[in-house]
């Protein structure tokens, strides 16, 4: 008896080792066939049965899935019904024994009809989902073990897992098989349209969705961007803004959330987020557990794809930008060699762009333009706005940003060129749709318009020095090549036997400007200052011809112009230029002597020479209203007529030289006392109140000029003298 025991106990434990051995090698399969065959083989060599069946429920029914061994006559019996079967077959081991018990069970009857003598049964169940049953039976009497049936209990339940298991393999190699059709479809040039047209697609009938897309994160535009095309009629919004909030189940309500109308899987290439796949409206009930997996996997394969895709589709379109701005300098480079404007340069700019482009001046003059219909600029309303938005920048280097008509975004870029700025380039363009190609595009066409403007810069030059050229021939006592100078002026389309008048100007930086820097930086100053003044004046009047002789800068001006008043005519132009000066930002001071009219050809150095004078009187004498005309200057026009000869300058040395020694070096001015003294006609009240010193101080120095000068104040004939003399120095001696 208790050798019976022993080996009774032995059985046992040699069967717990071969279930515990059979239950780890059943997950080790991949279909779900594999893995009933594995344990029914196992069953048969172990326990030496005549037959083992798995038999599968599915739906309300109960069918043979493997049968192996003999009693194959059972099987042409089935399927039976889940109803006509005793529920305890899918709950617990059973046996032959319990057959009494189960009487009315339609699966122990076929066994009892086939003759099987000794049989027993392994539910296969895992938690609450019952799968079927195992079989094992035997054609003679053979003794079972009734303390294993607990054994067999959890051994189905393995068994259970190790079905799951294979079924949830087997699906997920039908899918991969998909997606791997999906990776052999797809080259390198593939089009992202395409791959997304294929991805949804498997999405959509993968999950029996209405709708399915796929959106793209766009980190320029902080956006998801809907990528074309779509898997059925799309509701949702094209674009979904982020702003500032990055958490992605707000604004997709069922990301990763089954059991809704949506649901919503991230595409994710190395833990960055480049989009995400969205299904819509399942057609029968909700979304499932299993279309989450589903889109999981397809996103899990799919998202380096895509990537791959938008990396090598947006470095084939940056080659083809580069390619077409190739094209573009090739374009531009033969604008500036076979045509000497910019209306060419402009309109290749806005072909490029596709957007209205304008070229100003630096004074913001229109020079070119290309506007588009559909922007409807104003070009002269556009210039004034960028005009007043270019005076509101602390520096005119920086390209800036306005909006013309409340309601287009306008940019304005300097055009620079050696050191000077040369114009501005202005385009319909706000700083956020600027990326670095198109910036690239914008440095290229400033360095193309700079060429330009340097080019016609240099032939502009040329005919400046042809003009000074001209004039230097005209502005001499005697004119040697009349029709050379008739042929200058021709050119020019100026007409010499006109009546003009000629005027020159002089540029004196101030104290404090010429401190700052030294003499070439001070000539380059004024070199700007003319520049601008003569761009003004030719906006002004283009009538005016401009030249410039050494220090001085002649202005010649149809006697016309003035219509018979040529103070206010004058004084008009003497204010303008002044204010653009201003503008500049450079302090100067500006000195303007007008000469007489001319008559003849032959006049026109006489009238310079007048101006000149005039301009040394307004030096002299009228430094605060800063301009002259040499008919209104009174004796100096008699004394005009005198020649800068030795016995003008011994005049002047006798009367004034003694003063002008004495008083350099002192901070006693005697040569500015005695002018004054005279201009006040004697009077010692106001000419004390003039400069602001004591009666006694004045008394002293009067006392001091006659010692030194040998005359008598009171003296109405010394006083004339005196009076001449400063004259004189007035007209020919320039401070």
């Amino acid at each position: 008896m208790q050798m019976d025991v022993a080996k009774r106990e032995k059985l046992v434990k040699r069967l717990e080792n071969h279930l515990r051995k059979t239950a780890r090698q059943l997950v080790k399969f991949d279909t779900e066939e594999e893995t009933l065959q594995f344990l029914i083989d196992s069953f048969r060599s172990q326990l030496r049965c005549d037959f083992v069946g798995i038999m599968i429920k599915k739906g309300s029914v109960i069918h043979p899935k493997v049968w192996s061994g003999g009693f194959i006559s059972i099987t042409q019996s089935f399927p039976l019904p889940v109803d006509s079967c005793s529920p305890n077959l899918l709950e617990r081991s059973l046996t032959f024994e319990e057959l009494d018990e189960h009487a009315n069970c339609a699966f122990f009857r076929l066994l009892e009809q086939n003759q099987v003598t000794t049989w027993f049964t392994v539910p296969l169940k895992e938690d609450l989902n019952q799968l079927g049953f195992c079989a094992i039976g035997f054609k003679d009497s053979v003794p079972l073990l009734t303390e294993v049936n607990q054994l067999f209990d959890e051994f189905g339940k393995d068994v259970a897992v190790a079905m799951t298991l294979a079924q949830r393999k087997e699906a997920q190699k039908k899918k991969m098989v998909g997606l791997e059709w999906l990776n052999e479809s797809f080259t390198l040039h593939t089009s992202i349209e395409r791959i997304v047209e294929k991805i949804v697609d498997r999405a959509g009938k993968g999950t029996q969705a209405t709708i399915a897309c796929i959106y793209l994160y766009d980190e320029a535009e902080n956006c998801f961007q809907f990528q074309p095309p779509s898997f059925g009629k799309m509701n949702k919004s094209k674009k979904i803004e982020i702003e500032r909030n990055y958490a992605l189940k707000d604004h997709f309500q069922f990301l990763e959330t089954a059991g809704g109308h949506q649901l919503t899987v991230p595409l994710v290439v190395d833990l960055k987020t480049i989009g995400v796949l969205h299904v819509e409206e399942k057609r029968e009930g909700s979304f499932t557990e299993d279309d989450l997996e589903t889109l999981e996997l397809l996103s899990n394969h799919v998202a380096t794809i895509l990537e791959n895709a938008r990396l090598y589709q947006n470095e084939k379109n940056h080659k083809q930008r580069l390619h077409d701005l190739l094209e573009y300098q090739q374009a531009l480079v033969k604008e500036t060699v076979e045509r000497d404007h910019f209306e060419g340069i402009t309109q290749t700019l806005s072909q490029l762009f596709r957007k209205s482009v304008l070229l100003f001046d630096r004074l913001m003059r229109p020079m070119a333009h290309e506007i588009l219909e559909r922007d409807g600029l104003d070009l002269e309303t556009l210039a004034v706005q960028a005009q007043a938005e270019s005076k509101q920048r602390a520096s005119r280097n920086v390209p800036f940003s306005f909006i013309y008509e409340e309601h287009i975004p306008m940019t304005a870029w300097p055009i620079n060129g050696g050191g000077h700025l040369l114009g501005y380039l202005i385009i319909q363009f706000t700083h956020e749709e600027i990326d670095d190609f198109y910036q690239l595009s914008i440095d290229l066409a400033l360095n193309i318009y700079a060429i330009q403007f340097n080019k016609q810069k240099l032939v502009l030059d040329a005919r400046e020095q042809v003009k000074d050229s001209f004039l230097n021939k005209l502005l001499v006592e005697k004119i040697e090549d009349q029709k050379s100078i008739i042929q200058y002026a021709n050119l020019f389309h100026w007409d010499l036997f006109h009546s003009h008048r000629v005027s020159v100007l002089s540029i004196n930086l101030a104290q404090k400007e010429s401190n700052k820097v030294n003499l070439l930086e001070q000539q380059a100053m004024k070199s700007l200052l003319w520049e601008n003044i003569k761009t003004r004046l030719s906006i002004y009047d283009e009538d005016i011809l401009l030249s410039s002789k050494g220090d001085e800068y002649i202005l010649i001006v149809p006697a016309s112009k003035e219509r018979g008043k040529p103070k206010v005519y004058w004084a008009k132009v003497y204010q303008n230029i002044q204010s653009w000066v201003e503008q500049e930002g450079i302090r100067a001071r500006l000195l303007l002597g007008i000469g007489g009219k001319t008559e003849t050809i032959h006049d026109y150095f006489s009238c310079y020479q007048q101006a000149v004078q005039v301009h040394n009187v307004v030096s002299h004498r009228f430094r605060d209203i800063g301009f002259a005309l040499f008919d209104e200057l009174g004796s100096y026009t008699l004394l005009h007529h005198l020649k800068n000869t030795p016995a003008t300058s011994l005049f002047i040395d006798k009367h004034l030289q003694p003063l002008l020694q004495y008083s350099q070096g002192r901070s006693t001015d005697l040569f500015y006392t005695l002018r004054v003294y005279l201009n006040q006609n004697g009077s010692i009240k106001e000419t004390s109140d003039e400069l602001y010193i004591h009666r006694s101080s004045l008394l002293y120095r009067l006392e001091k000029i006659e010692t030194l000068l040998d005359v008598d104040l009171n003296d109405s004939e010394h006083r004339f003298n005196l009076m001449m003399a400063f004259k004189l120095y007035d007209l020919f001696y320039t401070k």
